[in-house]
């Protein structure tokens, strides 16, 4: 199903929804918010601090990158083509949604695409130009737990670590805020309340009842019930919680948002504003708001292409209807609410039980044959943990800190900035006495214990029918490192009470049973110590070139020594490394000795660092058992120094096994390959015999032919790279790599080649900016013949090639510099504009290549 297509002529650089408005003293019209709740769970590994690599996200490395790549870079650079499928716009969907993103998401979007975040962040800022100081961006309880089931510190630690979060990123502080699964009850209303918050958006089925405001006229209007979801959404609301204490409220319209998430309204922008429409009261009123509401991996990721159906919406249709682009925020500066609500005692957006989802079998994400009694024992297991870490957060605390409360809802500011200066600031104005350098070490381990008993309750973890799952298991790891850490830093032992708790938990997967055995098999196993880390290090050092400073994951490795030899098919290196966490501050310093026998055997030994004699002569004894060339005396020799405890590839970190066992088979494959291609051109003729009369090709003969020519096709690309500047060998190599393609083709060889694809598109990028900033005219044909051939024998090699950065930097280029010159020209009568008439027909055949609509420019 594709999205309807739209004009030919380009979208206005100006439009009415980019002109600042000014501050109204009541609102008219019709105002339309459409509301984004964009949200991930931390997926991170509690130990490293990263995100491990995820087999079923793939092509992409894990769940984040491929709705990133589906979603969230597509709303900020959201295209609107024309009937021919060229691009006439590209909008920042941002600038015109309302929206909140999880921190722990925002966390992620900051350290892998830097340009995605920062455009949120400057589309926030343009919706304040445009709205008098109200941005389209709201914030989110910290970790996405359910508020209501809470206790009283941690809903407030949730909401100001959501605060603190927003205000870092967008500076300013946020006047609303999402909560998890808009679980709410009254003493969650009043700590929001109590924290500033103005306003929520919440789901029509949570209102009770609501009337107008008392007047004077009018001091006791009646209440009108609407527990059926029968609340008017297209109005605010004011929610009391005390005579004088209260927040305000926007109900999302229910049926409008739940075809956007579960049917085909977005499939078109005419569609979703034929629904809005459907919406609109004609009662007369002064103004109203449709709101809708919806997760925002509605759009891009859950539903394709729907983003940019809000693209076109935003800037064409709705100003064609006369509607006013808006947010909650503006919209409640210019009507305040006229009428009260009273919410029903808890409830949630996905629930019909209240918050009974996430702690009980109420029936909801189940299925048949499915049974859900884990989730009260799970969440009784979790409160439990979470009762028994307030004790030894509060007795080991006040030995360290004037308040440890007060401490963790400042914590925030370390978890966003854990730079040296920052933990000392933080740590000498919290701190009740000058710290020790171990107690500096137990200060942090005490707030990261706080830091990952919230994080497990992150509601993901009840969301769905298992507990083995992923997110059932994810907050599991968070709460073994919460007792870890406990452990540590107050020399309690509270897992084995806890494992026969989870026992209670029972499993839907024959294979675990019961929860206790998910913790057994799939969080135990995952958990990491210094000395993993420093077998990690060790291991990974016969491959990688370490510098005397390296940052391993979340750990600082400093090499303080290290020394590898090669004997024939063997080698042996023995070094001391000292390991620095960068969350904790812990440190410790080892001596390893690690072995690669060949292929996958590998022994590695770790030791704490005892001295430098020690070190010297263990180094020496290693080495000189190691010029016999002899297996099984340096092995001996390792047990006896180090004792029988010893480490290989699988205690290595995922993401670095899989590195290394690429580069272990390297030298195989490279052999394979050599043979098929001699298999391949051995049997050329035969092949083409198949071919011509039409028969089946032997299976052993075609996959020599795929193997080989995609073996060819890679070892092209690779010379291709290093020949991107040099214009004679840039094109012998695609026209090497365009005869490649047409042999795989002819033989109907479906090559297996991801790298090329990755590649290419680089290339494509890296020429186009060349070509575009370093304005290198006399080349300029040259480089675009070589882009269009590259996207050519993309084609031919089926590789799916993704044009989509290079189309934005062209159309960004188009519009701000080529564009604006070009009408400098004409005023100036060509005094300024570095383009000639045969280069300006040059760059739009590249925007025809590219699919870039250039038709109003090219008189």
């Amino acid at each position: 199903m594709t999205v309807t297509t739209h004009t030919e002529t380009a979208i206005p650089s100006i439009n009415p929804q980019e002109e600042e408005l000014n501050p109204l003293q009541t609102a008219t019209g019709v105002y339309v918010t459409i509301h984004g709740h964009f949200y991930q769970p931390p997926r991170e590994n509690p130990y490293l601090n990263t995100i491990e690599r995820q087999p079923s996200a793939y092509p992409f490395h894990n769940w984040n990158e491929r709705i990133h790549h589906e979603c969230y870079r597509t709303n900020v650079f959201a295209r609107i083509f024309n009937n021919q499928g060229e691009i006439v716009g590209i909008v920042n969907n941002f600038e015109y949604l309302s929206f909140n993103i999880g921190p722990t998401l925002m966390s992620w979007l900051e350290k892998h695409d830097l340009e995605v975040y920062q455009k949120i962040i400057e589309a926030d800022g343009k919706s304040c130009q445009r709205l008098n100081g109200h941005g389209n961006a709201i914030a989110q309880i910290y970790n996405h737990i359910i508020l209501p089931l809470a206790n009283q510190r941690d809903k407030y630690t949730q909401i100001r670590w959501g605060k603190e979060d927003f205000k870092k990123r967008f500076g300013r502080e946020t006047e609303g805020m999402w909560l998890a699964e808009t679980a709410v009850d009254y003493p969650t209303l009043k700590v929001l309340i109590d924290e500033g918050i103005k306003f929520l958006i919440l789901a029509p089925s949570q209102a009770a009842k609501c009337r107008p405001l008392p007047t004077p006229e009018n001091p006791h209007p009646e209440w009108l019930g609407v527990g059926g979801e029968q609340i008017d959404p297209t109005r605010p609301y004011r929610c009391f919680v005390s005579e004088t204490e209260y927040i305000d409220i926007f109900f999302y319209d229910g049926p409008i948002s739940g075809d956007m998430g579960f049917g085909d309204v977005l499939t078109s922008s005419q569609n979703f504003v034929n629904r809005l429409q459907l919406a609109v009261r004609g009662d007369h009123r002064p103004s109203q708001i449709i709101s809708v509401a919806t997760d925002g991996e509605t759009f891009g990721h859950h539903k394709k292409d729907r983003e940019k159906c809000l693209a076109y919406a935003f800037t064409q249709e709705f100003p064609r209807q006369g509607w006013t682009v808006t947010n909650y925020a503006y919209y409640l500066s210019i009507n305040p609410p006229q009428w009260e609500v009273q919410l029903k005692p808890v409830t949630a957006w996905s629930c019909a039980h209240g918050v009974e989802r996430w702690q009980d079998d109420c029936g909801c994400g189940g299925g048949e044959g499915i049974q859900l009694e884990w989730r009260r024992p799970l969440r009784d297991s979790l409160d439990w943990l979470r009762d028994e870490l307030i004790k030894v957060y509060e007795e080991v605390g006040y030995q360290f800190f004037q308040n440890p409360w007060l401490a963790r809802d400042e914590y925030i500011e370390v978890i966003l900035d854990r730079s040296p200066e920052v933990i000392e600031n933080f740590l000498n104005r919290h701190a009740s006495h000058q710290l020790t350098p171990a107690e500096y070490i137990d200060a942090l381990r005490l707030l990261e214990m706080q830091r990952h008993t919230l994080l497990m309750f992150t509601s993901c973890g009840w969301f769905f029918e298992e507990i083995s799952r992923p997110e059932g298991t994810q907050i599991l790891r968070y709460a073994a490192r919460a007792l870890e850490l406990a452990g540590e830093v107050a020399g309690v032992q509270l897992d084995k009470e806890f494992i026969a708790r989870l026992k209670k938990a029972p499993s839907n997967e024959a294979k675990y049973g019961n929860a206790a055995e998910v913790y057994r098999q799939s969080v135990i196993t995952s958990q990491v110590n210094l000395e993993q880390v420093a077998a990690h290090y060790a291991i990974s050092s016969l491959f990688t070139n370490y510098q005397s400073q390296e940052k391993v994951y979340c750990y600082d490795a400093h090499q303080l020594d290290y020394k590898k030899q090669k004997i024939g098919s063997l080698t042996l290196a023995v070094g001391q490394v000292r390991l620095v966490s960068e969350i904790t501050l812990e440190s410790k310093h080892f001596i390893f000795a690690v072995l690669h026998l060949r292929g996958w055997d590998f022994h590695c030994c770790i030791q704490p660092f005892s001295s430098r004699l020690f070190y010297t002569q263990t180094k020496d004894k290693l080495f000189d058992s190691f010029k016999q060339a002899s297996v099984v005396e340096t092995i001996l020799v390792m047990s006896k120094l180090f004792g029988n405890k010893s480490f290989d590839l699988q205690h290595l970190f995922a993401e670095e096994r899989y590195t290394i066992i690429q580069q272990l088979t390297a030298k195989t494959k490279k052999r394979l390959d050599q043979i098929y291609n001699q298999v391949y051109r051995d049997n050329y003729s035969i092949l083409l015999a198949f071919q011509r009369e039409e028969l089946p090709v032997p299976q052993e003969l075609a996959v020599a032919a795929e193997v080989a020519i995609s073996h060819q096709c890679l070892r092209v690309i690779s010379e291709l790279e290093k020949s991107e500047n040099q214009a004679a060998t840039l094109d012998s190599n695609l026209r090497e790599l365009e005869a490649i393609a047409s042999e795989a083709n002819h033989l109907h060889c479906e090559l297996k080649i991801p790298e090329a694809k990755a590649t290419l598109e680089k290339l494509i990028l890296d020429l186009l900016r060349q070509l575009l900033n370093d304005q290198d005219f006399a080349s300029l044909e040259t480089n675009v013949l070589a882009i269009k051939k590259m996207i050519k024998i993309g084609e031919q090699l089926d590789l799916n090639l993704s044009l989509d950065k290079p189309q934005e930097l062209f159309y960004n280029y188009l519009h701000h510099k080529i564009v604006p010159e070009c009408l400098e020209q004409a005023v100036n009568n060509g005094s300024s504009c570095r383009w000639q008439k045969h280069q300006l027909r040059l760059l739009f055949k590249l925007a025809t290549i590219l699919s870039v609509n250039v038709s109003p420019f090219n008189d």
